[in-house]
């Protein structure tokens, strides 16, 4: 049906939170989702237990799909040379990723980092989204200098022909400063993207995750219609 890229204006920006909130958006709205990491860096190959899909399984009760694993938190390129490991191939994860797509389906693809967080020597995040002709949600960071970033983001996944559907806030602080209170505005006007949702710092630990996902990320943010 729909394969959705997940991207950052950074590292550690809350991209795995909302991948996972929006896992849960989508699921209620009626479709079946697959969350997919396609490469996992920082984390051991043993520890079934850790890493990204990890997170967003124990979040959603869904099933994920990764791929590749390397234990040092780098871009994946570098983890694989300094793990003495073949970089992912491209072409070959992009193939492993539609084979997941299926009516009524939506594979949502958290990327590695930003967008031109590179995959192999030569190819990036922004590479894969195309080669999977997916379109990209972008999660942003919301404090002083987000607008840059965002913008940034968002103009570089358009000038290489990708869709941005919209923008989540990855952690809203309770205390908001007067940078990050202007830029919940501001944020659809620099960039000309919506913005979907803000999800607030520390949702990951909420025990009632669902629920609270669901009231900051509304119904009807992805409308399942692709241009």
């Amino acid at each position: 049906m729909s394969i959705i890229f997940v991207t950052g204006t950074g590292t550690d920006v809350g991209k795995t939170i909302a991948t996972a909130a929006l896992a849960l958006r989508i699921t209620a709205d009626g479709h079946r989702v697959i969350p997919v990491k396609p490469v996992q860096t920082g984390v051991k190959d043993g520890d079934t237990d850790d890493g990204d899909i990890a997170t967003v399984e124990k979040l959603t009760g869904l099933g994920g799909v990764e791929f590749h694993r390397y234990p040092d938190p780098l871009a994946p390129n570098l983890a694989a040379r300094r793990a003495g490991r073949p970089a992912p191939d491209l072409e070959e994860l992009a193939e492993q990723i539609r084979e997941l797509d299926a009516p009524d389906t939506v594979v949502l693809v958290e990327g590695a980092g930003g967008l031109l967080v590179h995959l192999t020597d030569s190819e990036t995040c922004a590479d894969l989204a195309r080669e999977l002709d997916a379109e990209v949600v972008v999660v942003t960071t919301l404090g002083l200098g987000s607008l840059n970033s965002a913008a940034l983001t968002v103009e570089a996944t358009r000038a290489r022909g990708l869709k941005v559907l919209g923008l989540i806030g990855g952690s809203l602080p309770d205390d908001q400063d007067l940078a990050t209170s202007l830029n919940l505005s501001e944020l659809p006007v620099v960039t000309g993207v919506p913005l979907w949702g803000t999800l607030p710092a520390g949702l990951g630990q909420d025990a009632a995750f669902a629920e609270t996902a669901h009231r900051y990320l509304p119904a009807g943010c992805w409308t399942g219609e692709k241009n």
